[in-house]
């Protein structure tokens, strides 16, 4: 016959297994709740700002909501709304409907790093989210401002 103590061992084990189910299940609710959809994106910089495409894997035919930071710093927002027909030519995308562009502001010549970020809002419009689209792209704007150096994203 099992001792008092070890029952209490017994039941103490139980209340650990299920207390850590309970918070696994908890975890993945919120994660599926608070986190962004899988966005893919391409962007490249050009000799007047910064160019790509956007696409919501959860809505295909959706148009993604695009941030534009410099330097660690918000420059510009916009919506991947232009035509870019490769993208759906190359099965990543429902339409051609996913292109982005923007202009670069007026930036000191230096080194400087771009990051293209997709918006994602969930909770009913109450919680936003942004999710990096590839790479930072890195490129050099020389005295005269022509943009040079510069570093793709893949």
């Amino acid at each position: 016959m099992p001792s008092s103590g070890s029952k209490l061992v017994h039941v103490l084990i139980g209340k650990s297994i299920l207390e850590t189910l309970l918070i696994g299940a908890l975890a993945v609710f919120t994660f599926i709740t608070l986190f962004p959809p899988q966005f893919h994106g391409w962007g490249e910089v050009t000799d007047t700002g910064i160019a790509g495409w956007a696409v919501n894997d959860a809505d295909p035919y959706g148009r993604v909501q695009v941030h534009l930071f410099i330097n660690g710093q918000f420059v510009a927002a916009g919506v991947a709304n232009l035509a870019r027909p490769d993208v759906s030519a190359a099965g990543r995308a429902s339409d051609e409907w996913h292109g982005y562009k923007f202009s670069f502001p007026t930036l000191p010549a230096g080194r400087h790093e771009a990051r293209i970020y997709a918006l994602h809002d969930s909770g009913e419009g109450r919680r936003k989210s942004l999710q990096l689209l590839g790479d930072p792209m890195t490129f050099t704007i020389q005295d005269e401002g022509k943009v040079v150096n510069v570093t793709k994203n893949k």
